[in-house]
């Protein structure tokens, strides 16, 4: 999932939930705060800029419904 400089991450909720959804660089650093509220139940699409950042590998964690889920990115300049 190569982007440049701006990628969509997608996910669907079942029901309501409260969702967090942070980027972290590859040593576990928090770069942002993507979602951090209540979504309704569907399918929602949120918007990383990575404008500014070096290329590399970097992650995401999606945390909804008492469950969590961590993928990668990979900025390509």
């Amino acid at each position: 999932n190569p982007f440049n400089p701006t990628t969509t991450i997608s996910f669907t909720l079942t029901r309501p939930a409260k969702v967090k959804l942070t980027v972290f660089t590859a040593l576990g650093e928090p770069l942002a705060t993507l979602a951090d509220d209540t979504r309704p139940a569907g399918t929602h699409r949120l918007t990383f800029d990575g404008s500014g950042l070096a290329s590399g590998t970097y992650l995401y964690r999606l945390e909804a419904d008492g469950r969590a889920e961590t993928r990668t990115l990979t900025l390509v300049r």
